[in-house]
């Protein structure tokens, strides 16, 4: 037997359904789930990772060009460098003068840079390809800024294989990624994309100049002036 609904009671449990209805979630979510953002697609992080220097030398040693890129490359190490400075050697079938022979003066090199041989660490590694240069690679870890996503990666179609991709109008996925890669490398600390460096120290000479004019009721600004020829002056011309 069937039960009926008295129909006034059905509407009063309705009326008492709706306030309670408005105060539930709102589950539904709006929007894009596609970052179209390229600061979020490639974000810029931190990460240590190794920086190196591949050097070749010859029976003579280093030429200048590469002593040059050593005593960079040992400044470098000095203000940025985590732990140890590695040197890795080759080994096996290498032409002459490419391997422990150049090594000394290498570490010559470096000590007079300011880094002890205390700091260097040498390995060797095997050169699978005689027929090519085997440099000794120097290499230490440092902290780096880079993007955290890999670029070149195309994870749809520019074309209209997908409909639905390319009906949205939306950027694809690879954009930015070679831009932010170049802002990242140019950066020169990369705790700069962390924070803001401190003050430098003021300029209190020209500080208490500009007092003095204050004082004075005088402008303290500088004015800049360029001195420069009128056109018929340069040509030669007259008035």
């Amino acid at each position: 037997m069937t039960r009926k609904i008295n129909p006034h009671v059905a509407g009063a449990l309705l009326l008492l359904a709706l306030p309670l209805s408005a105060c539930a979630p709102d589950r539904v979510v709006t929007g894009s789930l596609y970052p179209t953002d390229f600061r979020e697609r490639h974000p810029i992080v931190l990460a240590t990772a190794p920086d190196s220097l591949d050097l070749f030398p010859t029976a003579g040693g280093l030429d200048e060009r590469q002593k040059d890129d050593l005593i960079a490359f040992a400044a470098e190490y000095r203000n940025h460098g985590q732990g140890v400075l590695t040197a890795s050697v080759p080994a096996g079938p290498i032409s002459k003068g490419a391997g422990r022979p150049a090594l000394a003066s290498i570490r010559s090199a470096l000590a007079q840079a300011g880094i002890p041989s205390t700091r260097v660490v040498v390995t060797s590694y095997r050169v699978l390809d005689p027929g090519l240069a085997a440099p000794i690679r120097l290499s230490f870890l440092r902290l780096q800024a880079k993007v955290g996503s890999r670029c070149g990666v195309w994870p749809q179609d520019l074309g209209v294989s997908d409909f639905r991709s390319s009906v949205n109008n939306e950027p694809y996925w690879n954009l930015g990624c070679a831009m932010q890669s170049n802002v990242a490398a140019q950066a020169e600390d990369p705790l700069d994309f962390v924070r803001a460096r401190p003050e430098g120290r003021a300029d209190t000479i020209r500080r208490a100049s500009n007092i003095e004019k204050l004082r004075k009721g005088q402008d303290p600004s500088t004015q800049y002036r360029t001195p420069t020829d009128r056109i018929n002056q340069s040509l030669g011309g007259s008035n």
